[in-house]
């Protein structure tokens, strides 16, 4: 067949092109229900990144009855929120020395991993003894321990024991219910409970 040929116009072809096909979705988590489940809704605290897969008209009952923080107390969800600032991160004030920042002290706690024997004179005099600091009262405590232990009305020297035994009865004693609402108690719950999270990613309690 010629290329100019009035025939061959008129040839028409199948299109090779795949219809596209709808997406096809699990039914709805919702009990007894057989619609598809289209949307994705939260399973909830400690399950991030799961979801459950909801039609529309249960997804949005879902939605309203919805509570991340269900289960915790006023005190917990505040500190939540404060810790939430940061991502969840660790804070100081500027300028404020962390324990174990100062490098006097840094290379007292190498030298006590290492043997007695120094032939180079690397480490000071007697800067260890060979054994790992693990009493808490040992371990050098800098400026904002310091404070946190004393926002719980403790000494440098407090043990993990009296650490927690003192931050369950502070927690008791300025909770809320226990003291009618009172805005201060609130303000001096979220001291303690800040105090107490620091002294425990610092390792003392």
């Amino acid at each position: 067949m010629k290329l100019d040929s009035k025939y061959f116009d008129s040839i028409r072809t199948r299109s090779s092109e795949a219809k596209p096909v709808a997406p096809r979705h699990a039914p709805c988590d919702w009990p007894g229900c057989e619609s598809a489940g289209e949307f994705r809704a939260p399973q909830g605290r400690g399950r991030d990144g799961k979801y459950f897969h909801f039609c529309l008209a249960h997804v949005r009952e879902y939605n309203n009855t919805y509570n991340y923080f269900s289960g915790m107390s006023d005190a917990e969800v505040a500190a939540f929120q404060k810790s939430a600032l940061t991502g969840h991160r660790p804070t100081w004030a500027m300028g404020a020395r962390v324990a174990g920042d100062d490098p006097a002290e840094r290379l007292k706690a190498a030298a006590g991993q290492f043997s007695e024997q120094d032939p180079f004179d690397l480490f000071p005099r007697g800067a260890g003894s060979g054994k790992p600091a693990d009493d808490p009262a040992r371990k050098p405590i800098g400026k904002l321990a310091r404070k946190s232990l004393a926002d719980l009305h403790l000494e440098p020297g407090a043990t993990k024991v009296e650490i927690k035994a003192q931050f369950k009865l502070l927690v008791k004693r300025h909770h809320p219910d226990a003291n009618g609402g009172d805005k201060g108690s609130e303000d001096r719950l979220r001291e303690i409970i800040q105090a107490y999270n620091y002294l425990k990613q610092a390792g003392l309690c």
